[in-house]
């Protein structure tokens, strides 16, 4: 039994990104930025657990390898769609826009060279992107929850954090396509 509770965690985080959606974009109850905000928190611990689970109880399936990275990107996207286009922050489309295209083209290129049976680990600046976008993520949320007049310093800062976060996305996108598709490339960080 306990086999399956990584995959179903997984899954649970795939149910769990429509609820975040509705209750970021749709809901209009004065709770719903702390409903968000514990629905990103409650999913990106899932996310923890099933491969702390899987690794400890040496239970990683297929099904694992390919949803997880995938109900991961989801929830990070929607909730980066969540502080790009709405209030209090609206960081814009661009901002967006660049993470997302760097996330499609990282995912499908390291899913091509799965297939030849290449595994393009995560590198240091990937590791960095992603604590770096959850930390900014959660901060933001937390913000929008718990704050009820947001300082236009702080809307600020959020908006530098997430620029800084573009520049690294944007390092480790161009260090996967130099280990990966330039003659030579090595993987140095």
């Amino acid at each position: 039994m306990r086999k399956h509770i990584p995959n179903f965690l997984t899954v649970l985080r795939f149910i769990l990104v429509p609820v975040f959606i509705y209750a970021a974009f749709v809901c209009e109850s004065e709770s719903a930025a702390m409903l968000s905000l514990i629905i990103f928190v409650v999913a990106s611990f899932t996310d923890y657990l099933d491969g702390t689970l899987a690794r400890k109880w040496d239970v990683i399936s297929d099904f694992g390898k390919i949803m997880d990275p995938l109900a991961d990107k989801l929830l990070v996207l929607s909730a980066l769609s969540a502080i790009c286009f709405t209030e209090p922050f609206n960081l814009g489309w661009l901002i967006f826009a660049i993470i997302l295209i760097r996330e499609v083209g990282i995912t499908l290129l390291r899913d091509i060279y799965h297939k030849k049976g290449i595994v393009v680990p995560a590198g240091y600046l990937g590791k960095v992107k992603t604590f770096m976008q959850m930390v900014g993520i959660i901060f933001a949320l937390g913000l929008n929850a718990l704050v009820a007049d947001i300082s236009q310093g702080l809307i600020i800062g959020v908006k530098l954090w997430f620029w800084l976060v573009v520049i690294i996305t944007l390092a480790s996108g161009f260090n996967y396509i130099r280990i990966l598709i330039l003659p030579g490339g090595k993987n140095e960080s």
